[in-house]
């Protein structure tokens, strides 16, 4: 199983090449399926989501946009199936969870991974590791205090994918995660039952068949 976990997508040369090495074509005979599914319970600009796309695509990639909650999932194998890549876009892990699950995704990647690469962004890239970490159930669904995310109201679930057995946390000392900091992860990391790494919004992880490598122009973090 090849991955490539994100903070912040193809955000510098290192991560965009480590992208191409996995999927082992050029890009421009390569087809990535990009899911925009957790952005949608997200308010406000959403230029993060585009500048995400725009960096797949002037790399050179075919680029499909799946949306989880407009797809049938008879569909989605027919739809999954020509590509090389599935690109999990950021924004709300508990309502990506739920829709992976309801679409028939969760399932499915096992088998599709077997051929093809998975990369995250954020929500996509914490949804790969063991355990969402920091998510506890409250009143409706469940929230996650590193991010100060809730989850949509019946459409939420703190259920990860389990690919690697890591905690995953994307953006390292970013401003608007005032939360994600070297002494706040240090306080918890003890009590976790798997790694965590923490990275910034330059750094990927880079794993194949469970080995990883960092790969990064920033800064990241590894608790044991």
């Amino acid at each position: 199983m090849k991955l490539l976990l994100t903070s912040n997508g193809l955000s510098n040369n290192s991560i965009a090449k480590a992208f191409a090495e996995l999927i082992g074509k050029e890009p421009k005979k390569s087809k990535v399926a990009f899911i925009p599914t957790a952005a949608n319970p997200e308010r406000n600009s959403k230029g993060w989501l585009i500048d995400d796309l725009y960096r797949i695509k002037e790399k050179g990639y075919y680029v499909d946009i799946v949306e989880l909650t407009a797809i049938k999932a008879q569909e989605l194998p027919k739809i999954l199936e020509p590509m090389d890549a599935i690109f999990v876009g950021g924004g709300n892990t508990f309502y990506l969870s739920y829709w992976m699950q309801r679409s028939g995704l969760f399932n499915l990647l096992s088998e599709f991974l077997k051929t093809k690469i998975y990369a995250g962004i954020s929500a996509g890239s914490i949804i790969a590791g063991a355990s969402l970490l920091s998510s506890k159930a409250i009143k409706d669904g469940y929230i996650d205090e590193h991010y100060q995310e809730m989850s949509t109201k019946n459409e939420g679930s703190n259920r990860a994918l389990g690919f690697v057995k890591i905690i995953f946390r994307p953006h390292l000392n970013n401003e608007y995660f005032p939360m994600v900091t070297e002494e706040n992860l240090a306080k918890i990391a003890p009590k976790l039952e798997y790694p965590l790494y923490a990275l910034d919004d330059n750094s990927a992880l880079k794993i194949i068949d469970g080995k990883i490598e960092v790969v990064t122009e920033g800064k990241y973090l590894r608790f044991n």
